[in-house]
């Protein structure tokens, strides 16, 4: 079962209004769109997902609240232009949660587990054909190392690439756990304490085959610009790669030019045009945390445009 992090925080930090215009852009199981969907009455919710069997289950779901809602196959850095298709240019509020469902994680067969044995997968869209096993079987030992390290932070990156390297070269890697057992032998004992030894470079494969860090920093910058004064844009994230992009660059926004910062009377068209909500991220419970630990690494940061 997917349960959703940070949903009452991210929910209350949209404020949202009876008759607003609100998109989640990661629809995933509805946890945050049931809720958006609830507080609405004469408002509307956009929300994007590009996994049908997500969608599937999340149209059942959003159905048995109200009709005021359209779900739309595709990822969110689409946002601007399918809102545009749909003569919207500005909305109240926007909401991404960053995370990978429950239910993509618990079934073995999207090949997101290092836990239970399947076909190596990991994409979101199953109409794509590019997966974690073109990654793991054709990329370079450079390339390995790279996204490893890059995108996992993996401190045995390289050692991890070159037993991939030499594994497939005798047979092709087709399985999650047989890429499990290749990672464990490529890392010290003491490493594979404290937590799963191949939590990294699943990571890091997952965000590779779905481009997740690409085009994360453009779709917030898309996001925002859709925000009616007053409009709030709310950011879950779940790892450091993904809480940097995203604070970066609501520092982008919310800061006084350099050429002006300073002066007594900062004239009003160089003041920002957007305003922290949260001066730092809020973090979950230590109940949240307890009822599911899979919310453990997650922040919410939010911004507001103010003209």
């Amino acid at each position: 079962m997917h349960v959703s992090v940070l949903l009452k925080e991210s929910i209350d930090s949209l404020s949202i209004r009876e008759d607003g215009i609100y998109v989640d852009a990661t629809l995933g199981y509805a946890g945050h769109s049931s809720e958006i969907l609830k507080r609405i009455k004469t408002g509307y919710l956009f929300a994007f997902d590009q996994d049908q069997e997500a969608i599937s289950h999340s149209e059942k779901k959003l159905s048995t609240i109200s009709n005021r809602y359209e779900i739309i196959k595709s990822n969110f850095c689409m946002m601007k232009e399918k809102l545009k298709e749909r003569n919207i240019d500005q909305v109240d509020g926007i909401l991404f949660d960053l995370g990978v469902s429950s239910p993509q994680l618990d079934e073995a067969a999207r090949g997101f587990s290092y836990h239970q044995d399947a076909p190596l997968d990991m994409r979101m869209d199953q109409e794509k054909e590019f997966s974690a096993y073109d990654v793991v079987n054709q990329y370079t030992l450079e390339q390995l190392t790279d996204i490893f390290f890059r995108y996992g932070e993996e401190k045995y990156a390289r050692s991890i690439a070159k037993n991939i390297v030499l594994a497939r070269g005798e047979k092709p890697i087709k399985t999650t756990l047989e890429l499990v057992e290749i990672i464990k032998r490529s890392i010290p004992e003491k490493a594979k304490r404290d937590k799963h030894p191949a939590r990294k470079v699943f990571q890091a494969i997952r965000i590779e085959v779905n481009h997740e860090l690409d085009i994360l920093e453009q779709s917030i910058l898309d996001a925002t610009s859709l925000l009616k004064v007053g409009g709030r844009l709310s950011v879950i994230t779940f790892h450091s790669l993904e809480d940097r992009i995203v604070k970066n660059t609501f520092k982008q926004l919310t800061t006084v030019d350099d050429m002006v910062k300073g002066l007594p009377n900062i004239p009003e068209s160089y003041l920002p045009d957007y305003r922290l909500v949260t001066t730092h991220a809020i973090s979950p419970t230590d109940a949240e945390i307890e009822a599911n630990n899979r919310s453990r690494s997650s922040k919410l940061r939010v911004i507001e445009r103010i003209k």
